[in-house]
């Protein structure tokens, strides 16, 4: 469960408390295989978490011992891969994950090393790979309490619904950066309160 302190901690924010209140969230446990990470986070952009799975699962069963190792990723047919469920362009973007786990690291022990902004560095340099993708690995697979992640719509929609905020874009963001702002050093924890109360938290 989450820290009593961390809760207390939120809790200072009056309409935050309400959700808090009334929603449970367990607190996410490290991923070491940043590799895994990345490629089921690039498989499940843009779809719902229902969906997001299905097709995880199908793109595993193609692999041995369902295990897709970038020397595998690599070799896979790009057609197979679609027929997974797959886009075009997210079947490239797990070979360029392949690739580069190949050429540079994508090594945990390393990895974790990293501040917040350098991994968002790193990372971002693989074509595909975006600022929210890193945004996911920073908060599920190295457990960064601090992360709000900005452009994800569900945390964008939560938000405007219980703060009734009407912008959009720059504003908005700028909006959400200042309501966050007495969050820290918890954002992450308080956006895994805002998409439960959505009933939408990744995976």
């Amino acid at each position: 469960m989450i820290l009593p302190k961390i809760k207390s901690h939120l809790k200072k924010d009056k309409k935050l408390k309400k959700i808090i209140d009334r929603i449970a969230i367990e607190p996410p446990k490290p991923r070491t295989d940043l590799y895994l990470s990345l490629l089921r986070a690039i498989a499940g952009q843009q779809l719902s978490v229902k969906a997001a799975a299905t097709i995880w699962g199908r793109v595993l069963n193609l692999f041995p011992n369902n295990y897709p190792s970038p020397e595998a990723v690599l070799l896979m047919d790009t057609e197979k891969l679609r027929g997974a469920g797959l886009s075009y362009q997210k079947a490239g973007y797990l070979k360029n994950i392949a690739q580069f786990s190949l050429d540079e690291t994508l090594d945990y022990k390393k990895l974790k090393r990293k501040s917040d902004n350098e991994l968002i560095d790193y990372l971002t340099q693989i074509k595909g790979v975006g600022r929210w993708t890193v945004e996911m690995i920073l908060m599920f697979s190295l457990v960064r309490e601090n992360i709000l992640p900005l452009d994800d719509l569900g945390i964008q929609n939560a938000i405007k619904k219980i703060y009734a905020l009407n912008t959009t874009g720059k504003q908005l963001k700028l909006e959400m950066e200042q309501i966050a702002h007495p969050w820290q050093p918890y954002r992450t924890f308080a956006s895994m309160f805002l998409w439960r109360s959505l009933d939408n938290i990744p995976k």
